[in-house]
């Protein structure tokens, strides 16, 4: 029983001084003004607020989080298909796809995912 305390010390030990060299050793001497600056919504904070916004990055940021939330509700769909009535899952599934699908087509149609501008 000793020699495992002593032992998960030793290991304990040698973590922490493991830590604290690679804390040490990661450290930037050189800090650039572009990467310690947050990058938030495709813009510089170091300038004027009152440049106009691309509203074309914002678009961009919608989409990804609809399809985001999609994936996390498309999940629990599978795991869930041996405890439920098989057609109302095949119905409750397809009506939710054909939404998905609907909705590309109309961001699609609008020209909302061309990425040349």
């Amino acid at each position: 029983m000793l020699m495992l305390s002593t032992m998960t010390l030793i290991i304990m030990i040698i973590t922490i001084v493991v830590m604290i060299l690679a804390t040490l050793l990661s450290k930037k001497t050189l800090t650039d003004r572009e990467k310690c600056s947050p990058f938030e919504c495709g813009f510089d904070p170091m300038n004027s607020s009152r440049l106009p916004f691309s509203l074309r990055f914002f678009l961009i940021a919608i989409i990804f989080l609809i399809f985001d939330v999609e994936i996390a509700l498309l999940l629990p769909m599978i795991m869930i298909i041996k405890s439920s009535n098989l057609i109302n899952w095949t119905i409750t599934s397809l009506f939710f796809i054909f939404i998905l699908i609907v909705g590309l087509y109309h961001e699609w149609n609008q020209g909302a995912l061309e990425w040349n501008e």
